[in-house]
């Protein structure tokens, strides 16, 4: 290198960060040869063949991969496709998709949006969809270390704009530092990039249907402007990021009886053990499952007015419970447990509303129906304040 040539320009945030464009083409030729990838597509779409053919059926499913591609050059380019993909999902397992509260968000601005999590890909893939039906551009993701073990899923997601949360760190040091980083990207995205975040207001997606923010997640948001200037509170630090609240309410959830199979085993032994794929069965479930109503509800941004973490993630909280929108099932499990006669409403629900609940209801384990049916109910005891 002489003197007059430019040094090069590091990227402090390249082993978290999404894929950029220039790096799309060998990402997807990395996935069309990824064998973990092509077994697990062929065990999911040739079963038969791939236990009979395993060679050919990877084979078939590499084609398969390289075909869905062609023309892909660039981020947006991929995402156009999942559009695709996501209408169809959305006409075939979703009877309705509401959006409320968008209208109201500057088109022009970037957000933080922090949501409530019921499932792992769908909570942001609705967020995605209701930004691309109004013509603004998509979010990047916050996605947790843990779910991307696999070579070939961390490919997929940081393709789609995910961004990697630090959750396998070991030693409280090395926890600080990836926490100050991933700060530091979220605030670069929204201040610097003007580049819209989702984020999960907790670790983990609410199984029990409690919808709580989790302070620490408000500490760490402030983390690198409290960074650069001592003095910065953190109401500066949430105002500057322009968090906005969001609530998604699923009429049902496709992985209902898995989460209330997980409650049962944490109730019952105090463990439960995840299979190696069950994370990946678990979005396949959840993008295909039926899911009948959705309603998605931006809030309004937050102020500086409030100025703990505390302080913060109660007013997430209030947002999120003030937008979540009760259906006939949350009034119906609520109904079956018999509590809090008071906070039932049955006036919308309908004679095919009850027969599909307890349609599925029946399809319930008998030791997974009172785990199942909190799923339900605990949403209209939270926006009441009765759960604790």
């Amino acid at each position: 290198m002489t003197t007059t040539d430019p040094l090069p320009i590091s990227d402090p945030w390249a082993e978290i960060r999404p894929y950029q464009d220039e790096e799309v083409a060998e990402v997807l030729a990395r996935l069309a040869h990824d064998a973990e990838l092509l077994d697990a597509l062929t065990r999911y779409r040739l079963p038969r063949l791939s236990r009979l053919m395993p060679r050919l059926s990877r084979l078939l499913a590499s084609a398969a991969i390289r075909r869905e591609v062609r023309g892909v050059c660039d981020v947006h380019d991929f995402q156009m496709r999942i559009a695709s993909y996501m209408q169809r999902m959305i006409r075939t397992s979703t009877d309705t998709f509401r959006v409320v509260g968008l209208d109201s968000l500057n088109p022009d601005t970037a957000y933080l949006f922090i949501g409530n999590h019921r499932d792992i890909s769908l909570d942001p893939a609705f967020v995605n969809y209701a930004l691309y039906l109004a013509g603004r551009d998509t979010v990047r993701i916050a996605i947790g270390d843990n779910l991307l073990k696999k070579p070939y899923v961390n490919d997929l997601m940081r393709l789609n704009k995910s961004f990697i949360v630090p959750r396998s760190a070991r030693g409280k040091r090395a926890m600080l530092a990836a926490y100050q980083q991933l700060s530091a990207y979220i605030r670069h995205s929204i201040r610097e990039d003007n580049h819209s975040i989702w984020m999960a207001q907790r670790e983990g997606r609410a199984k029990d249907g409690i919808d709580r923010t989790d302070p620490a997640i408000i500490k760490m948001l402030t983390m690198a402007r409290r960074g650069e200037q001592r003095q910065a509170s953190i109401g500066e630090a949430i105002a500057e990021l322009r968090l906005v609240p969001v609530s998604i309410s699923y009429e049902y959830d496709p992985c209902d009886c898995q989460k209330a199979r997980e409650l049962h085993a944490m109730q019952t032994s105090g463990n439960y053990q995840k299979s190696e794929f069950e994370d990946i069965s678990s979005i396949v479930a959840g993008i295909t499952g039926h899911k009948g109503r959705v309603q998605l509800t931006f809030g309004t941004p937050l102020t500086a007015q409030l100025d703990d973490p505390e302080a913060v993630a109660t007013e997430i909280d209030r947002q999120v419970l003030a937008g979540y929108h009760l259906f006939p099932s949350h009034f119906l499990a609520l109904e079956t447990l018999g509590k809090a006669p008071e906070l039932l409403d049955l006036s919308e629900v309908s004679d095919a509303d009850r027969a599909r609940f307890q349609a599925r209801l029946q399809a319930i384990p008998d030791e997974l129906r009172p785990f199942w049916l909190a799923q339900y109910a605990n949403p209209v005891l939270n926006k009441a304040g009765r759960c604790q």
